[in-house]
């Protein structure tokens, strides 16, 4: 069984559990504490993690992810919090995939604000109500190369999108924080929505289609360390045998329901 922990990176894409163009992949929503050794107990064989959750509940701990890679499960990680959770635990045999990974890896990003972002529950789809930084910094450089924004307004744009706090930050918002006569904000908020870069997205399909090439099976390795077991992961792992998996990742999130969401003020916890 192919495991994949997502949710508004691809929350478009998501039809009752699966994609179409990804069949064998089953998506699960954003992932917690204990979902991922959850999925082991459960029978995965390959697990991907793009969106987690971690702030309004224990994020995924990287000893489940140890525990996933020593049973011979293949872990890979990118786009978002499975970025980050692939940098580090790369040394340990986790899987990074893509640009954000690599700028993880490097150092050049060192914070999840890079990447958080507010979304709705799972019952509308997790859809994203606020875009991620890194979406922004690559939008602002593409307008400014293609010409839509000069050198000063990238530089002010990017300092204003730094500084702004993730579960605020968007493009009408940036606009709007640049330019306070209503016109000019629209004029920009057009130039930067035309040019807008969804980085998070193409590092997530690219970690799906390298989930779908490999095999559904565990695979034993050679490894250069050993997974202690101290009492409390014993505890933490007894608890979840019984437990099944979250059901499938939702796809309901039409676009009324959505501004309903956004409207009522509801949010999930960044992803």
């Amino acid at each position: 069984m192919k495991v994949l922990f997502v949710g508004p990176t691809l929350h478009d894409l998501v039809d009752d559990g699966r994609l179409s163009f990804a069949p064998d992949v089953r998506c699960l929503p954003p992932a917690a504490q204990g979902d991922i050794a959850r999925a082991v107990r459960n029978g995965a064989t390959v697990i991907g993690l793009v969106d987690g959750r971690y702030e309004d509940v224990a994020a995924p701990w990287h000893k489940e992810i140890l525990y996933a890679i020593e049973q011979g499960v293949t872990v890979l990680g990118g786009a978002s919090l499975g970025a980050l959770r692939a940098a580090e635990c790369a040394p340990f045999g986790m899987i990074g995939i893509g640009e954000i990974f690599e700028r993880y890896l490097s150092g050049e990003f060192v914070d999840d604000s890079d990447v958080a972002q507010c979304h709705a529950p799972d019952e509308l789809g997790n859809a994203p109500m606020t875009e991620a930084l890194v979406n922004v910094e690559a939008t602002i450089r593409k307008a400014e190369t293609v010409g839509d924004v000069d050198a000063d307004e990238a530089r002010g744009l990017l300092a204003i999108a730094r500084a702004m706090f993730f579960k605020e930050l968007c493009f009408e918002r940036l606009a709007a924080a640049r330019h306070d006569e209503d016109k000019a904000a629209k004029d920009l908020l057009d130039r930067l929505l035309r040019n807008r870069v969804d980085v998070k997205r193409r590092d997530a399909l690219e970690l799906v289609a390298t989930m779908s090439a490999l095999p559904d099976a565990v695979e034993c390795r050679a490894r250069a360390w050993r997974l202690a077991r101290p009492a409390i992961w014993r505890r933490f792992i007894d608890r979840l045998l019984d437990e099944p998996l979250p059901p499938p990742a939702n796809r309901l999130a039409a676009s009324h329901e959505r501004k309903g969401a956004q409207d009522a003020g509801r949010e999930a916890p960044r992803a």
